[in-house]
């Protein structure tokens, strides 16, 4: 196998566990409203998982002029109006209280830290490569302290590009001194173009990942 000189590293559900971060923020959230308007919890909570799936599972290069903050109100007035409640001041106050609530609940994956240490005593660079807006992910970054761990950062919105487009890795690479035939991609589910290779390996944590990537012995 190709000896590698940079690792590229997607944000969410790979480095932390954003599906339990979000749920858990958006439960919070949901409660407060459940207490103010007498309505069952859980169902917001899935109302408002289900807009927000929508969403970024349709992300394209024409929703990167889109105001996160707007969208996120937008998500939650859509999962209030599932639960038969009209209230656009109230999904205001939701969207502001879900970003301080998940703030409080971002963590690294286990093992993270240490892979991430590890890659870098072995010579390699590491980029961040993420479809999330700079609006909040330069913060969720720095909270989870990335910031002092990684050489680069792409956000989708930043640098004009969403992921699958090779055209971003290809970008991101070059900005790190590398090239894609020495530099490896680590997420948790990437959708391939048609024709694409499969996974060079598929493991079950972060944590394993250290096990499958050919990179120089520690220098």
């Amino acid at each position: 196998m190709r000896e590698l000189d940079t690792v590229l590293f997607d944000l969410d559900d790979t480095l932390h566990d954003d599906t339990s971060a979000y749920r858990a923020a958006a439960r919070v959230v949901a409660e407060a409203i459940a207490r103010e308007r007498g309505i069952e919890p859980q169902a917001l909570v899935d109302a408002y998982d289900g807009a927000a799936m929508g969403f970024w599972s349709a992300l394209t290069t024409e929703h990167l002029t889109l105001a996160i903050g707007d969208e996120r109100e937008r998500m939650w007035y859509e999962a209030l109006r599932k639960v038969h409640i009209d209230d656009r001041a109230l999904a205001r106050r939701a969207a502001d209280a879900y970003v301080r609530a998940r703030a409080d609940v971002l963590v690294l994956a286990p093992g993270a830290v240490e892979l991430l240490e590890t890659l870098r005593l072995r010579g390699c660079k590491l980029g961040l490569v993420t479809n999330g807006f700079a609006a909040t992910h330069h913060d969720k970054i720095d909270r989870l302290g990335l910031r002092e761990r990684m050489d680069a950062f792409f956000l989708a919105d930043e640098v004009g590009m969403v992921k699958p487009d090779p055209a971003l890795f290809r970008y991101a690479c070059r900005k790190l001194g590398s090239v894609p035939e020495r530099a490896a991609m680590v997420g948790d589910a990437i959708p391939l173009p048609n024709g694409a290779p499969r996974p060079d390996a598929i493991v079950p944590t972060i944590a394993d990942v250290l096990g499958v990537l050919p990179i120089p012995a520690a220098r």
